[in-house]
């Protein structure tokens, strides 16, 4: 026998007799509560440089000149103008003249400084796209990819010539290939000759995109989602739904149609924190709703919009009426709704359907719920939502309706925030779920995984909608916070019958640009890396099942109560591969023993294991070591003891595993 499996083996058996024996009953024979396939998925809000700068796969900032200081992203040199005269889109007016320096010696031209830099692979192809005319007739640029700290005789490691050939507004296209990797780049362009130029909305996508799509994702990013194999897809907030006024709330009419002509939104997220402050940080719209919806469809995700129910955010507005739009004067806001429903679902000879097919997608998108309102409260959103709930119910009675029980799981005991109002609220206007957001502690995580036991079964549906355990004193990624959560998840699974939609946040962040943490997925210009946290949400996804299992200790579920060792537990079972799944995670600093017995399950087996385990309990991957924590397979064995089909196993100090066996 190999000596490593012996003393593997006989340190187990010392473990087993050390530690004790934490017995569970499994009843395989009786199905409990469908597994909604929403259950597991993920929400989007642009935060952390996540949609510009991130998901969205735009390398330039600033492109078409709309942020308020025009050329705020760009460096300019000789005789550069920004001009609104004569736009070739009404919506994002303004465009850059580049004109004659006066010498032949001296330079006209311009530099995008990207986000945190433009990041390029080695051997990617990528299309500059700029729309131009030469008033004075023709004229051309030199388009250069440069490294400014370069040891090379030259900055430029790319560079092609623009002839614009037209004294009217054209779009002119060029690709070209990256000779090295450079994360952090920088765009050049020189007007070449005398000749003056405009320029407006000056683009750089790499080519190969997620699903190779023109205006499309970042493809690591994009399929990083893909890789989760969410059920729902809640986009695109998050605090932006609502602004920090109405005038900066996100307006989804406006992120959609030609990319060209999507107004610039302000974002929230600029200002909010001013010791993370990014003055730079605005919202372009080329994400918009078609691609939103368009993603969904990519990644196999139901789409969940969150729309605007005429508040502005309350965190930054509290009590302030004149901050929200007045009760009779709503109809825009259900509108707004209602149009959008038209325009995700309605044929190709309806209004809104009409644009979504001219956008390239005549198919309906299918879509079956919308939320109304985010993380607000109070009678102030309890009275605008009860127009915005007759007026879809009766236009649209099969979408449903996702309301909000606030920022928070509980009652504040100085009365800021309301959640069982809120709770009795939705049930009085019958939303069909309930979005419940909660970032907490380790402590809360621990103590807090009979949280859906005891909730209603015949009222609205839970969907925790924004949730991360937050550790104490430190709020950022690391592998502790991810077994919580791992253990808290088990509980969503016991109360599949009240909980069908789960989604962590946020999704996103840029390692150069970030606001809030922790996070699922990190990235710089070229390069991400999946946080445990990730890797707990995919376990899951993909070894969700179709209906709960009964998973019992001393007759009770097994979520760290008294004599549990601070297990949590639950169990499942996938009808379609006819497999029977166990979700165990051991919170406690010591080892801990286990045993399933599985009540029919007969002869002997493997299960296949998934197992997540780590000693530093700081640690996180990172993109230096992308890969320092991820799930482990490999196997247990289902036994025999007399008629009993037995799973005897020992859990590592802070673990998380999943088995899977046939029944």
């Amino acid at each position: 026998m190999n000596k490593k499996l012996l003393t593997c083996m006989m340190a187990a058996s010392m473990a087993l007799s050390a530690y004790g024996q934490n017995t569970m009953e499994v009843n395989t024979k009786k199905l409990g509560a469908p597994i909604q396939s929403t259950m597991y998925g993920i929400f989007f809000e642009d935060i952390n440089f996540a949609a510009d700068g991130g998901l969205y796969g735009e390398l330039v900032k600033n492109r078409s000149f709309e942020f308020p200081q025009h050329l705020m992203g760009w460096q300019t040199f000789g005789c550069v103008d920004v001009e609104d005269d004569d736009a070739p889109f009404e919506r994002c007016p303004h465009y850059v003249v580049l004109s004659d320096p006066g010498h032949k010696e001296r330079r006209s031209g311009l530099v995008n400084e990207g986000y945190f830099g433009i990041g390029v692979e080695k051997g990617e192809a990528y299309r500059f796209s700029v729309w131009a005319k030469a008033p004075k007739g023709n004229a051309a640029i030199r388009v250069q990819l440069i490294d400014e700290n370069s040891m090379e005789e030259k900055q430029e490691f790319v560079e092609q010539e623009i002839d614009i050939t037209s004294k009217e507004w054209k779009k002119y296209t060029i690709t070209f290939t990256s000779p090295k990797k450079d994360k952090q780049a920088k765009l050049r362009i020189f007007l070449k000759g005398t000749n003056s130029v405009a320029l407006e909305h000056i683009s750089l996508f790499p080519v190969n995109t997620f699903k190779n799509r023109e205006n499309g994702m970042r493809r690591d990013l994009a399929q990083a989602l893909a890789d989760l194999k969410p059920g729902i897809f809640r986009f695109p907030g998050g605090c932006i739904v609502e602004g920090t006024d109405l005038a900066t709330r996100y307006q989804w009419k406006n992120s959609i149609g030609p990319v060209e002509n999507r107004p610039l939104n302000g974002n929230r997220w600029e200002h909010t924190f001013d010791y993370r402050y990014y003055p730079d940080y605005f919202q372009s719209y080329g994400l918009g709703f078609f691609e939103f919806f368009q993603l969904s469809e990519d990644i196999g995700a139901e789409p969940l919009p969150i729309l605007n129910v005429g508040m502005a955010c309350q965190y930054q507005n509290w009590n302030d009426e004149s901050a929200h739009q007045p009760m009779d004067e709503l109809k825009q806001y259900i509108d707004d709704c209602l149009d959008l429903i038209e325009f995700a679902n309605g044929p190709v000879t309806s209004k809104w359907g009409k644009i979504r097919a001219e956008m390239g997608h005549p198919k309906p998108f299918n879509m079956k719920y919308i939320g109304v309102g985010n993380e607000q409260w109070g009678e102030f959103y309890y009275e605008r939502l009860k127009p915005f709930v007759a007026a879809i119910r009766a236009k649209y009675p099969e979408i449903k309706i996702v309301g909000t029980s606030g920022p928070v799981p509980e009652d504040k005991p100085d009365n800021t925030y309301r959640f069982e109002d809120g709770w009795k609220a939705m049930k009085a206007q019958k939303a069909d779920l309930v979005d419940e957001h909660y970032y907490r502690n380790e402590e809360w995580f621990l103590t807090h995984g009979l949280r859906y036991d005891s909730y209603d079964r015949k009222g609205p549906k839970v969907f925790a909608g924004e949730y991360a355990c937050h550790g104490e004193g430190k709020k950022w990624n690391h592998y502790e916070a991810a077994i919580l959560e791992a253990a808290f998840m088990t509980g969503f699974e016991r109360n599949a019958d009240v909980v069908h939609m789960t989604t962590p946040a946020p999704l996103f962040a840029h390692v150069d640009g970030w606001q809030w943490r922790p996070d699922q997925i990190w990235y710089d210009n070229t390069d991400m890396f999946k946080t445990v946290s990730y890797y707990v949400q995919q376990m899951y996804a993909t070894n969700a099942g179709t209906n709960v299992l009964s998973l019992t200790m001393n007759k009770k579920p097994v979520a760290n109560q008294a004599g549990q060792n601070g297990l949590f537990a639950s169990a499942a079972y996938d009808s379609k591969a006819g497999e029977v799944i166990i979700k165990i995670a051991n919170t406690s600093k010591q080892k801990q023993a286990v045993s399933f017995n599985l009540t029919d399950v007969k002869g002997e087996r493997t299960a296949n294991t998934l197992t997540l385990c780590h000693n530093g309990m700081d640690d996180e991957n990172s993109i230096c070591k992308p890969e320092l924590i991820t799930p482990q397979a490999g196997t247990a064995k289902v036994e025999m003891q007399g008629k009993q089909a037995v799973l005897n196993d020992e859990l590592a100090p802070m673990s998380f595993r999943i088995y899977r066996f046939k029944k």
